[in-house]
């Protein structure tokens, strides 16, 4: 039995910085991922890290952090990151929409958010592959790259290991015990002065083994699609979401990688409506075939908010899921954060937001 004093369930990136980051602080780190690295919702990106979350400031102020993390990369762990700026716009074709974006502007400019509401016609500027539908407005923020998520996990991954953490992949976890503090798994237990919980679609039962309630949804398999090669000419987007269909797409070499929502039981059905709404917002792009481009589960929350939070010990049990997505743009916050509360030092950041509370409870 090894005697590691921190353990870190999940190794996606989510995990990977945790690992990191408790690593560089010193604390002995050991990180235990039941396939390979980055192998459940961060293979599922579409390699994007941006600042504005719709509704959702919390998870705002997470990515604004994160972003200033992701930039500083060349210096702290060292590595540098592609971080390519394209933007990220929100069509609008609804008043009721643009309500709402007026009424969520002040707090997203509180979290530090670079987003505005401009015009249909600046809208078609940024994006000229968008057809000639009813576009009242748009929302635009700047703060968007395509990055890559492959190369986040590695970076964090190696980070890690020289900060001097052990990360052990092909080693599911089957139960935690708290009461014994250890961490099961089929190689053996592992004992642990704390337990981070960072097991993404896995989450649910193993937080429920340390007696705490989560209203974590069912694991959701995410599917991201791509184009067959675009004509020569096609300009360079933005990141750009049909807010009412929630189609997002944006420029990936020669093709378009597409997302919106997910495919459910009739996969089939799904990317009918895929196509169906790719036509209609991109005209020009009508009847290109669509084909898997990755999957992956996602966790989810009822809110669309990270769950991360801090259960004295011994053994401490802290958790960091639920991102509903938002992962990669929440990652390196999240690592700092459950850093901080692992060490009893100040985040810089209101966690109570993110603990579970009544007004959480689903």
């Amino acid at each position: 039995m090894s005697s590691p004093r921190v353990v870190v369930v999940g190794g996606g990136v989510i995990g990977l910085s945790i690992a990191f980051h408790l690593a560089e602080a010193g604390v002995d780190t050991t990180l235990l991922e039941r396939d390979t690295l980055g192998s459940g919702a961060s293979r599922a990106t579409a390699d994007v890290v941006r600042s504005y979350f719709a509704g959702n400031p919390v998870s705002s102020a997470l990515a604004v952090r994160s972003l200033e993390a992701y930039h500083a990369f060349p210096t702290r762990p060292g590595i540098d990151l592609p971080l390519r700026q394209v933007g990220y716009l929100v069509l609008f074709t609804e008043a009721d929409q643009v309500t709402a974006f007026e009424a969520d502007l002040p707090a997203q400019h509180a979290a530090g958010v670079d987003v505005n509401l401009i015009s249909a016609r600046e809208a078609r500027e940024r994006n000229p592959l968008i057809g000639d539908f009813p576009l009242v407005a748009a929302a635009y923020s700047p703060q968007a790259y395509i990055s890559d998520t492959t190369a986040i996990v590695t970076a964090y991954a190696r980070a890690a290991e020289q900060a001097g953490a052990t990360l052990r992949t092909g080693c599911p976890v089957t139960a935690i015990d708290t009461r014994a503090g250890l961490v099961r798994t089929a190689a053996g237990d592992v004992s642990a002065d704390a337990i981070i919980c960072a097991a993404g679609a896995w989450s649910a039962s193993l937080v429920r083994e340390a007696g705490v309630d989560l209203p974590l949804t069912e694991p959701i398999e995410q599917e991201l699609l791509t184009t067959d090669p675009l004509p020569p000419d096609t300009p360079d987007i933005p990141v750009t979401l049909h807010a009412a269909t929630g189609l997002l797409v944006r420029l990936r070499g020669d093709r378009l990688l597409i997302g919106m929502g997910y495919p459910g039981p009739d996969r089939e059905a799904w990317r009918r409506q895929v196509a169906e709404r790719l036509a209609a917002t991109y005209p020009s792009l009508a009847g290109l075939a669509l084909h898997t481009a990755v999957t992956g589960l996602r966790d989810a929350s009822p809110d669309k908010t990270a769950f991360i939070g801090h259960h004295p010990g011994p053994p401490a049990f802290l958790y960091a899921t639920g991102f509903s997505g938002h992962g990669l743009c929440n990652a390196p916050a999240a690592g700092e954060l459950v850093r901080d509360l692992y060490l009893d030092q100040d985040p810089g950041f209101d966690v109570t937001a993110l603990a579970l509370s009544p007004r959480r409870a689903g």
